[in-house]
């Protein structure tokens, strides 16, 4: 598996090599309305999503939110044309996202990439994005390195979602004076950009506002058995679980962890956020359990009421935050595209960039210096196996 692995990665720096020597035909072609994403009577939009694999349930999720969302918006057009919408599966695989972005810029040509729905899927997509000045937003990946690395910011790279030390530092907040819990343990999955990040963010914020860590624990994405993990932090005695992980291992990390006796509030962040969850896990054990999130169906606002009528219609089913989030990020990039007047990606990247105040579903949103949204929190509580809002804390 390491040797297949290595060598779909070397494949993949390959091609990127062999794009950027190609890229500056690819703009000019953008530019000139030639043979390029923009030409013609429509502009390709490239998703670089988990369609199938560990996570295909976000991946199908932003899918399926941007679906609507270009329906709605080819209703009048971006700047008298049509968006198409090019889809890639990257098998929820690091490689296979790099391979899917050098495909959608080098074959496809499209003006700008969406996806993925991981951070580390999507930070695989980020060098291919800047060699060869394409934007890419991803609608939920969290991890702060995605849009500024080492101080320096990815100009071609933006984000729809809140980072993680935001999301960590509410739920550390929140564990400490809504749930005036006094000290904490923390289970992270070690393969995840995504927990890494989660996980430092709410430590730091945890012991900032007074609590302690009594245990920190780890595991690995496809790990199926956590009881000798979940007997150590039961030996610990927290009074809160914070576990910022993916659904596939949360949902049984959360039934393994009540069988085990562990009654203590449990919380992540939007990673939890999948209907498979609660199949995995079932009802009762995600009693006395939350999340931080983008966007609650049960929001009474009423553009995100307008949103779930219109999802309902088209789906026959309540959308979840990634299908808010990649319903959001197609008017995002659509409404950059319009003020830009243009095809071309370096004039699309600039118009996102300097995007302010524009209203969607999961909130209001305004880029900041690094392409990160400044935009409010939902917190969920799990209820009979469905999802309650509970509040919305603002940054």
């Amino acid at each position: 598996m390491k040797k297949k692995k290595l060598a779909s990665i070397f494949l993949s720096l390959a091609l990127t090599a062999g794009v950027m020597a190609g890229c500056a035909g690819q703009k000019a072609n953008n530019s000139s309305g030639g043979s390029g994403g923009g030409g013609g009577d429509t502009i390709k939009i490239g998703a670089n999503l988990e369609l199938s694999g560990g996570v295909a349930s976000f991946g199908q999720s932003i899918a399926e939110g941007l679906e609507l969302a270009f329906e709605e918006i080819n209703k009048e057009g971006v700047n008298g044309k049509k968006l198409e919408l090019v889809k890639v599966d990257n098998k929820s695989d690091a490689a296979e996202a790099t391979n899917g972005a050098i495909k959608l810029v080098s074959q496809d040509k499209v003006v700008a990439i969406i996806g993925a729905a991981t951070s580390t899927n999507t930070l695989a997509q980020v060098q291919v994005a800047q060699d060869n000045k394409v934007p890419l937003i991803t609608p939920t990946g969290t991890n702060p390195t995605i849009t500024n690395k080492d101080g320096k910011v990815n100009d071609f790279v933006f984000r729809t979602c809140f980072i993680d030390p935001f999301q960590g530092t509410v739920a550390a907040k929140f564990a400490i004076n809504d749930l005036k819990v006094k000290n904490a343990a923390v289970l992270i999955d070690t393969s995840s950009d995504y927990s890494k990040g989660l996980s430092a963010a709410f430590k730091k914020a945890f012991e900032k506002e007074g609590g302690k860590i009594v245990a920190e624990e780890a595991y690995v994405a496809k790990d199926t058995d956590f009881r000798a993990t979940l007997t150590r932090i039961k030996s610990a005695n927290p009074e809160f679980i914070f576990l910022p992980g993916y659904y596939e291992e949360v949902g049984l990390i959360v039934k393994q962890a009540r069988e085990l006796g562990i009654n203590a509030p449990i919380m992540g962040g939007d990673g939890w956020d999948s209907p498979k969850l609660v199949e995995i896990a079932g009802k009762d054990p995600l009693i006395n359990s939350f999340i931080t999130n983008h966007f609650s169906s049960n929001d009474p606002d009423q553009k995100i009421q307008d949103f779930v009528k219109a999802f309902k219609a088209k789906y026959n089913k309540s959308p979840d935050a990634f299908n808010a989030l990649g319903y959001d990020t197609a008017y995002f990039l659509a409404d950059a595209i319009k003020r830009a007047g243009s095809t071309d990606p370096e004039k699309i990247k600039d118009a996102l960039a300097k995007t302010k105040d524009l209203s969607l579903v999961s909130g209001t949103l305004t880029l900041d210096e690094n392409h990160d949204p400044v935009k409010s929190v939902t917190i969920l509580e799990y209820k009979d196996g469905q999802q309650q809002f509970k509040t919305k804390v603002n940054p």
